[in-house]
């Protein structure tokens, strides 16, 4: 499971998570081996057949992160707790410290996180965002292989049956 830190407007008119051409996450999915092929964001369902799901941690749509505020993101812990829960996925990664802070309001640092939700990991990624062009692509790329040699090792989990409606 991925959690982003909210829609942008450009992801909210697509109706795709991280549909800003320039937000690496889908080339960072297939450069990291955790997807086979680069993925475009129209092709989103498909991370369903990969084992994959999507989210974000605060709802609303805004231009950047930097525009939320620390109520966008009430509710958070317990939604991604019930999300753990029903789907059980082995692990949730974060895309962007900001996501998992807005959720546990505790400031992580890149990698796997001590907090648990159940048997469910937490790992933060660095950020995809444009925003974060800054900090080089391998740089980058390195945690999201890290996340690919984590998923590995974690013993294997039947899926979850069903898909959760209002997440």
């Amino acid at each position: 499971m991925f959690c982003g830190i909210n829609p942008g407007f450009r992801s909210a008119a697509a109706g795709c998570h991280f549909a800003n051409p320039r937000n690496d996450f889908w080339s960072m999915l297939a450069d990291s081996g955790l997807a086979p092929r680069r993925l475009n964001p129209g092709e989103q369902w498909t991370m369903l057949e990969l084992g994959y799901g999507l989210t974000n941690a605060a709802p609303r749509t805004t231009r950047g992160s930097g525009d939320l505020r620390r109520a966008d993101f009430a509710g958070a812990a317990a939604r991604l707790e019930g999300i753990a829960e029903e789907l059980r996925p082995q692990v949730i990664a974060f895309v962007g410290k900001a996501a998992y802070q807005g959720a546990f309001t505790e400031r992580p640092a890149l990698g796997l996180q001590e907090r648990r939700l159940g048997d469910t990991c937490l790992f933060v990624v660095p950020s995809t965002s444009p925003a974060n062009a800054a900090v080089p692509y391998e740089e980058r790329l390195r945690w999201f292989r890290a996340l690919r040699e984590l998923k590995a090792s974690l013993p294997r989990r039947s899926r979850a049956t069903r898909t959760p409606v209002s997440r």
